[in-house]
C-alpha cells in the first residue's frame, strides 16, 4: 500500500511542477525555459515567508501573485519581441533563468534552506500510516486538474485559448485580442511554477539551484503529453510511478533519471508523445 501511495504522490508533486510548464508550451508554443527559476522564486517566498515569522500558507498567495507579476514582466520584454523566433525564445529564457539563479543566490546566499511543513505529521489511511503533507499533495493535484479542465471548458478565457491554439489568425480575425491571451496565459504559468515551489518546500531543500532538476523532469513530460493536461496526467502517472519503482527495488540515482529516460524513449517511439491520439 505505501508503494503505491508512493506512486500516486510522486506523480502528483510531478503534475503540480509541470502544469505551469505546459500552459504556457500549450498556448505560446515555447518551452518557458526559466520554469525552474520560478519554482525557485517561489520556494524562497516560503523561506521569506518563514523569516518573517508569517503563517506558512501566507507563501502560496505570494508565491502566485510574485511569479504572475514576473511572468508579465519577462512576457513583455523579453518573450514577446521573440515569438516568431522559439529557439531564440527558449535561449533568452535560459540566461533568464540563469540570472535569478544568480539574483537569489546574492540576497539569500548558496546556504540550504529548510521550511516548516505546512500539514505535518502523518494520517492511517487503509491501515498504512503515511505522510499528511503528500496526501494533500495529491488532493491538490486533482484540484488543479479540475480547475484546469473548467478553467479551459467552462469560462472565456479558456474558449479563446483554445481558439488561439487551435488556429491563432483564424482568431484575430474573428476579433480575438491574441497578445492578451497570450499574455495572461504566460503569467498564469509562471505563478502556477511559483505555486509549485511553494509546494515542494517541506518534500526537498531549498537552494538557488533547485529548479534546475526540476526543469528537466517537467520539460521531458511536457514534451511527452503535447498540449494535453489529460495526457499530462497520464505521463505523470506512468513515469512517476516507475520512478518510485526503480528507486525502491534498484537504485534511488537510477530512479532520478528514470523520468528523462523513459520519457526519450516514448518520444523515439512515438515523436508525438501520448497526445498521438
Amino acid at each position: 500500500m505505501t508503494l503505491i501511495l508512493d506512486m500516486l504522490t510522486s506523480a502528483a508533486i510531478l503534475f503540480i511542477v509541470a502544469t505551469g510548464l505546459l500552459t504556457i508550451f500549450g498556448v505560446l508554443k515555447i518551452i518557458n525555459f526559466a520554469h525552474g527559476a520560478w519554482l525557485t522564486v517561489g520556494a524562497y517566498c516560503a523561506v521569506a515567508t518563514a523569516h518573517m515569522g508569517l503563517n506558512p500558507w501566507l507563501a502560496l498567495p505570494l508565491a502566485f501573485a510574485a511569479g504572475a507579476v514576473l511572468g508579465l514582466l519577462t512576457e513583455r520584454f523579453i518573450v514577446r519581441p521573440l515569438y516568431s523566433r522559439p529557439l531564440d525564445a527558449i535561449l533568452a529564457t535560459w540566461g533568464l533563468g540563469i540570472v535569478i539563479g544568480q539574483l537569489i543566490t546574492l540576497w539569500f546566499g548558496r546556504d540550504v534552506q529548510f521550511t516548516a511543513n505546512l500539514i505535518p505529521g502523518t494520517v492511517d489511511l487503509l491501515g498504512t500510516t503515511y505522510s499528511a503533507y503528500r496526501l494533500f499533495a495529491l488532493v491538490a493535484a486533482i484540484a488543479l486538474g479540475l480547475g484546469f479542465s473548467y478553467l479551459m471548458e467552462g469560462t472565456r478565457l479558456g474558449l479563446s485559448a483554445r481558439a488561439v491554439i487551435m488556429n491563432e489568425t483564424l482568431a484575430r480575425a474573428l476579433g480575438l485580442d491574441t497578445a492578451k491571451i497570450r499574455t495572461v496565459t504566460f503569467m498564469i504559468g509562471t505563478g502556477l511554477a511559483g505555486l509549485a515551489g511553494v509546494l515542494l518546500t517541506p518534500l526537498t531543500s531549498t537552494d538557488p539551484t533547485m529548479g534546475v532538476a526540476w526543469l528537466v523532469g517537467s520539460f521531458m513530460l511536457v514534451m511527452v503529453a503535447g498540449q494535453s493536461f489529460g495526457a499530462l496526467a497520464l505521463a505523470c502517472l506512468l513515469l512517476g510511478g516507475a520512478q518510485v519503482i526503480v528507486s525502491t527495488y534498484v537504485s534511488p540515482i537510477l530512479g532520478g533519471i528514470t523520468v528523462a529516460v523513459l520519457a526519450a524513449i516514448i518520444l523515439r517511439i512515438s515523436p508525438k508523445g501520448f497526445s498521438r491520439a
